[in-house]
């Protein structure tokens, strides 16, 4: 049976993904001094970037319309979709609001939202696992229930330049934001069980704060040589793939893959930004 994957544009892909693996997107919007960003393939990232950062304003993110998420539930093929984090985002709302409406008052059909309780590349690699149960001929149920449990077995990790724009987008106290700056403390994120933000390491200096994102892998994780790494980058490829070789020093994966952040991951991640998921 055939299926479609929807993800909303906090699902970072590359090139090869979307070549490969026919993921359709449900753009969120971005509001800044006054002007719309519409988060999909047509947005000028440089320009994005360049404008958040001279401005003193807050980005301001809408989630996909429930009519959004309509619109890529026709056609016969089951659906899956993928969604921010329910705690971080409306989206996972308006996609189950769209599931509610598609299914009663248009097309009885199978459509199973995933609350990812991840972002950025936590959703590509979800994305990717379900294409993967898909082709391998698992069933809509037995997708659901593997995908389900691969969500409570996922790490994410983010290790910033700056907090600005979290503390803009109220994720993270200013107060901490603040004594970090002053400290040069540069702070590793990490996604919680319940999908949120915290702050799991706090380390002086950008050198030990890349050394301790690669050792936190290791503490981390297990089962790693049959597991994917996700890498999102936030405009810096070279220090993707710096990580990227560190990692294959010490670690046995079965794939590391490498996206670049779109906009919504853009705005939380900032410049120098990477976000890691496996």
């Amino acid at each position: 049976m055939p299926i479609k994957i929807v993800a909303d544009s906090c699902c970072d892909l590359n090139d090869d993904i979307k070549r490969s693996t026919n993921i359709n997107i449900a753009p969120l919007t971005i509001e800044l001094e006054g002007e719309i960003f519409r988060d999909d393939e047509n947005l000028d990232i440089q320009r994005f970037t360049e404008k958040m950062r001279n401005s003193k304003e807050s980005p301001k993110t809408s989630c996909p319309s429930p009519q959004e998420f309509i619109k890529h539930y026709e056609g016969e093929e089951s659906v899956f979709v993928v969604t921010l984090s329910a705690a971080l985002s409306g989206t996972y709302r308006s996609a189950m609001m769209a599931k509610e409406i598609f299914t009663e008052e248009i097309q009885k059909k199978f459509i199973h939202v995933f609350n990812s309780k991840s972002a950025s590349v936590g959703e590509t690699l979800i994305s990717l696992k379900i294409a993967e149960l898909c082709k391998l001929g698992n069933e809509d149920s037995e997708i659901v229930s593997k995908v389900e449990d691969y969500i409570s077995g996922m790490k994410t990790f983010f290790m910033l330049n700056t907090l600005e724009n979290l503390v803009k987008a109220g994720r993270v106290s200013p107060i901490i934001a603040k004594v970090t700056s002053l400290l040069s403390i540069k702070p590793i994120m990490a996604g919680t069980e319940e999908g949120t933000i915290k702050i799991q390491e706090k380390v002086v200096g950008a050198q030990k704060a890349f050394k301790r994102f690669v050792e936190i892998i290791g503490e981390q994780g297990v089962d790693l040589e049959n597991k994917v790494l996700g890498i999102a980058h936030c405009n810096c490829l070279d220090k993707a793939l710096e990580f990227k070789n560190e990692v294959l020093k010490r670690y046995k994966f079965k794939d590391i893959i490498i996206v670049p952040t779109a906009g919504i991951s853009t705005v939380y991640a900032n410049e120098g930004g990477l976000v890691i998921a496996f």
